[in-house]
């Protein structure tokens, strides 16, 4: 008999729910609703419209509700390093900052005022990042987080809505560099240092925790039966490295979209002085697996770069985009993605021209130079991350898989295999609800092991093999590449 999942999947531009279907093996994917989401600005300050989200999940689920059909269970992923805070009496506390407030400057003053970054990298192994939970918390107003009862990330809020269970997934803790991966608990060490309350931080569980049935009055309201909520990989990165297709050893992945994700499965994490030199995250994987993994700004400055041409009169869609990159003539110029400045909004064409006149370099001379420049400086800044990764951990990379929404763009897939003169296996596109949907399985004793779903999503979707070319012209680009690397 077919079994139907649920799937809220909440990303920091749209969100959708997806409906799942598991039947002989196999597993399809079909979208009930999609709504739009993005930073909310007021009096210059970046925050979530996190009422409106709950509201398209409840229309979500009365469009799946209308389907009647058996579902047995639902979760949310979302974005890491954001949460919600609820004050006793349980009410949401206004804003729900977005990461990208300039807010968090400030924070990693006072977090530095009260405790120093090797200190921090040892308990957590996440790389620095301004945005990250521990200086977005930092910024609070200490009156604040007084009156707060509880907190809790994007995707687990979104559960607790659901269920009225209030737990941190730990998938999702990982991200807030307050999490220890070796206690699998939050750091007292950083917590202490703070003045962070651990009272305030809802429960850790595991990927795969069921939490209990929909709330009777939310499932009332909706139409549904009250269907299992499950805490599966809260963070959208740990769910489509959940569901990346691949088998043996010697892999590596990319969740390729707004950020690019490149890493590998590793039993424990690795907290190295050189770890951190190189800015490497140990994040917590389906079964307590390590993902150790480089964030890489990814399709965010091809997104922006959209925004800015489109504010100017010109619009493309993404296909539009590729086939420039595609066209134009190839490595004029080049960025270095990591750069601080491609993180922040507003005028990307203008911060990447900057970066080339202040390192000597042709400033792109139409839109076409400008994809091609960033899509062959993301695909050597991957080969830089994958040599990293290639000596952090004393393995040899044979192929890379890669997932998510760019796995979609073949010219940026071509140009990864050239760089790193290995084969890339792209594929499916919709990881991260397929992985939120198969770990909801192997919770509910529908599939007996992760080997298991992975051979369903083998099953399941098309994937695109992309053998390397043209090797001598991009170990050359490639050493030029380095010298712009701070």
């Amino acid at each position: 008999m077919p079994t139907h999942y649920l799937a809220c999947d909440l990303g920091a531009d749209s969100g959708r729910l997806m409906l799942g279907t598991l039947d002989g093996g196999k597993i399809v994917l079909e979208e009930l609703h999609r709504f739009p989401n993005g930073p909310v600005k007021t009096s210059g300050a970046l925050h979530w419209n996190f009422d409106a989200l709950l509201n398209e999940l409840k229309t979500g689920l009365k469009k799946a509700a209308a389907r009647q059909l058996p579902i047995a269970s639902i979760s949310t992923d979302s974005w890491g390093v954001d949460y919600v805070l609820y004050d006793e009496r349980g009410t949401v506390m206004s804003p729900v900052w977005c990461y990208r407030d300039s807010r968090t400057a400030f924070g990693v003053e006072n977090a530095k005022s009260r405790t120093d970054w090797p200190t921090i990298y040892a308990e957590t192994g996440i790389q620095f990042m301004a945005l990250n939970t521990i200086y977005q918390l930092a910024a609070e107003p200490p009156e604040r987080l007084a009156r707060v009862k509880q907190l809790l990330l994007i995707g687990d809020a979104f559960n607790y809505f659901c269920s009225g269970v209030a737990r941190n997934e730990v998938s999702l803790a990982s991200t807030t560099q307050l999490y220890n991966p070796k206690t699998r608990t939050w750091s007292k060490k950083l917590l202490d240092a703070l003045k962070l309350r651990e009272d305030m931080f809802a429960p850790i569980c595991a990927s795969g925790t069921k939490l209990g049935p929909l709330k009777k009055n939310l499932a009332t309201e909706v139409g549904l039966p009250q269907i299992e909520v499950i805490a599966s990989c809260s963070h959208d990165t740990g769910a489509a490295v959940a569901a990346v297709p691949a088998s043996g050893e010697n892999w590596a992945y990319l969740s390729s979209g707004t950020w690019s994700l490149m890493g590998v499965e590793w039993p424990q994490p690795i907290i190295t002085d050189q770890g951190r030199a190189l800015g490497f995250t140990n994040e917590i994987g389906f079964g307590n697996s390590v993902r150790l993994l480089k964030n890489i700004v990814g399709l965010w400055i091809v997104q922006e770069c959209r925004r800015q041409w489109t504010k100017e009169g010109k619009k493309y869609d993404f296909a539009a985009l590729e086939q420039l990159a595609a066209a134009a003539p190839p490595f004029v110029s080049l960025i270095n993605a990591d750069d601080p400045r491609f993180l922040s909004p507003d005028n990307m064409p203008k911060k990447i021209a900057e970066f080339c006149q202040e390192t000597g370099q042709p400033v792109p001379a139409n839109h076409a130079a400008y994809m091609r420049c960033i899509y062959e400086s993301l695909a050597l800044f991957y080969r830089v991350v994958l040599r990293r990764i290639e000596r952090l951990t004393g393995k040899k990379i044979g192929q890379l898989h890669i997932v998510g929404g760019g796995s979609k763009d073949a010219t940026l897939n071509q140009f990864a295999a050239n760089a790193l003169k290995i084969p890339v296996i792209a594929g499916p596109t919709e990881c991260t609800a397929t992985g939120n949907m198969l770990v909801q399985a192997i919770a509910l004793g529908h599939i007996p092991s992760h080997a298991a779903a992975r051979e369903i999503v083998r099953n399941s979707f098309e994937m695109k093999t992309f053998t390397p070319q043209n090797s001598a012209q991009w170990d050359a680009a490639a050493a030029r590449f380095e010298k712009l690397l701070s």
